[in-house]
Parts: structure tokens; C-alpha cells; sequence
């Protein structure tokens, strides 16, 4: 169990926010000053091939305060939000035990709602039925993929994208293996409801894509091209997670020769500023509670971020 703070809440502070936010340093610096513990909830820096592409904490970081769950999945497995709540809870638990406060970092919504919400009791699916979604999936395109659930559950069909094959296949698998749809067993047994205090770091538009451009010029010119060659040189399949990372599609388009290495830089970058603006239309529409700092982090909020910590401690 999280140890509870006074009003029952766990003693751990969530800092979110889109790509390229400054929200890894505006986490490393709370947990400096509050002598906290680092968890990682960014879906692909989990991945431990997917250093230089998510912009994972240095080694200097890690030295300078403790970072959890960062290259902790090999890009071959097939992570999920239930396996990383209970790994990130387990974390939030050890660090409570130390006298330490837990910092959750990152800008994986899905991850971030399922952490204080809280998870259906889902039965496990069967691995064949799980081949077997992903076999369909590959056989009819995601297209039809997608028709084929709306009809068997229409709730996820209204709700996902044909892009989100990832949630699609998962919406399938449990009504193929349980015959009732995840929103069934989201109604009948949700498994928490408490409000984490959250700092959401937003950024003005224009100022946020100049980070972006700046910072994939950098991942370019610091081993991002090597680390998607390794990658590939795996073989593994593209509806692994790891395979859609923002990166290898564009340094694997160069790397097979169909465009220069300078239109992967610009693809990429623009590629992560639509990215980075869905994560925060996100934020803005779910998290209606944080503290919403609308700038880029710099140690001139570290006096509000301060006045609020100390307020939930």
C-alpha cells in the first residue's frame, strides 16, 4: 500500500505536461529540494533502447536525485498501463518507506488517469486470443479492424481513433475473450478516485515548437540515427509499442533511403509538435484541477511550484 498523506492521499506529486516542456527538470528540481524519488509514467522511455529518442534522464541526473522505471522494458515487450501502475505504485510505496516524496513525471495521459483513477479488474486475456487480435488486425488493415470492434463494442468504436491500434486491440481482446466491453467493467468496478496534486506545465505554442525543433536537432545530432539502426536491427514487429515511438518511423525512412537525413530532422520535429499539441489539449481537458503553469519550466517558478508543494505536504 501508498502511504497516505493526512487526508488519505498518496505521498506523491504528479508532474505533466506535453513533450519538450521542461517537465523532467522541473521534477528532478522538486525532488532535489523535497529530497523526492523520480518515477517515470512517459509510456516509451520505459523502453531501454529508447535513450536518446524520449530524451531519457542523463546519467548526471540520475546521480544528482533517484530515477525510477526509466529503461526498465525491452522495446521486444509489449508494456501496458497495468503493468506499469503496479510497478509505478510499488515505486510510490518504497520511496514512502525511505521518507522520501515520490515525483510521477511524465506526459502519458492514459498512463497518468489510470494511476489515480485506478484499474478495472479485467481477467487476464488468453495469449492466444491476444495473437489472434493482432493477426486480425495485420490481416484486415485497421480500418476494418476498427468497424469490426465499433460493431461488437460500439462505445470504444465512438471513442478510439483507426490510428490507435494499440487501445483497438485491447478493447477487442476483452470483449472477444470476456464477451463484455471494457466500459462494462470500467461502470461496474472502478478502483479509485482520488486526486493526486498535479503541477501541468503548458507551454505557449510558438515558444513550445521552437523547444521541439531545438531539441530533436539535438537528439539528431547525439546518436538518434544510431539508436533507430540498433533498433531495426531487432526485426521486431511494428505494432510493438516501441516501434511507434516518435522517431523511428522518420530516422527509418532515411535509413532506407527515401530522403536525406536533414527532411528526417524536420519530419520528426513537426511530427512532435502535433504530438505535443494533442498531449496538451489532453491536459487542458482532464486534468481541470493541476496547477496549470502556462510556460516553459524555468527556475523563476520554482517560488509558486515551491509555495504548493509545501502546501500538500
Amino acid at each position: 500500500m501508498v502511504k497516505p498523506m493526512g487526508d488519505g492521499k498518496p505521498d506523491a506529486v504528479v508532474v505533466a505536461g506535453p513533450t519538450a516542456s521542461g517537465k523532467s527538470a522541473l521534477a528532478m528540481a522538486i525532488a532535489r529540494e523535497f529530497d523526492g524519488v523520480v518515477i517515470n509514467a512517459d509510456s516509451m522511455q520505459l523502453y531501454r533502447e529508447l535513450d536518446v529518442l524520449t530524451a531519457r534522464p542523463s546519467r548526471e541526473d540520475e546521480a544528482c536525485v533517484p530515477h525510477r522505471l526509466y529503461g526498465v522494458w525491452a522495446a521486444a515487450s509489449h508494456g501496458t498501463v497495468g503493468r506499469w501502475r503496479q510497478a509505478a505504485l510499488a515505486e510510490i510505496a518504497a520511496a514512502n518507506a525511505a521518507g522520501k516524496l515520490a515525483v510521477v513525471c511524465g506526459g502519458t495521459g492514459m498512463y497518468l488517469k489510470m494511476l489515480v483513477e485506478g484499474l478495472s479488474h479485467v481477467p487476464p486475456i488468453p495469449p492466444e486470443i491476444r495473437d489472434a487480435a493482432r493477426a486480425k488486425l495485420a490481416g484486415i488493415g485497421a480500418a476494418a479492424f476498427h468497424a469490426e470492434l465499433a460493431r461488437r463494442d460500439p462505445v470504444a468504436g465512438a471513442k478510439l481513433a483507426i490510428a490507435d491500434s494499440q487501445r483497438m486491440l485491447r478493447a477487442y481482446e476483452v470483449v472477444e475473450a470476456t464477451g463484455r466491453t471494457l466500459a462494462d467493467y470500467q461502470a461496474a468496478d472502478p478502483l479509485g478516485t482520488a486526486k493526486w496534486p498535479t503541477i501541468v506545465l503548458l507551454p505557449p505554442r510558438a515558444a513550445h515548437r521552437v523547444a521541439i525543433a531545438d531539441r530533436t536537432r539535438k537528439m539528431a545530432e547525439n546518436g538518434a540515427l544510431d539508436e533507430v539502426r540498433r533498433l531495426l536491427a531487432q526485426d521486431l514487429p511494428d505494432t510493438l509499442p516501441a516501434m511507434r515511438a516518435l522517431g523511428v518511423r522518420e530516422f527509418a525512412g532515411h535509413l532506407a533511403g527515401q530522403y536525406d537525413f536533414e527532411s528526417a530532422i524536420n519530419m520528426l520535429s513537426l511530427a512532435t509538435a502535433k504530438f505535443a499539441k494533442r498531449q496538451a489539449t489532453w491536459f487542458r481537458g482532464q486534468m481541470k484541477h493541476a496547477l496549470r503553469i502556462d510556460a516553459q519550466y524555468s527556475e523563476s517558478l520554482m517560488g509558486q511550484i515551491r509555495t504548493f508543494v509545501k502546501q500538500i505536504r
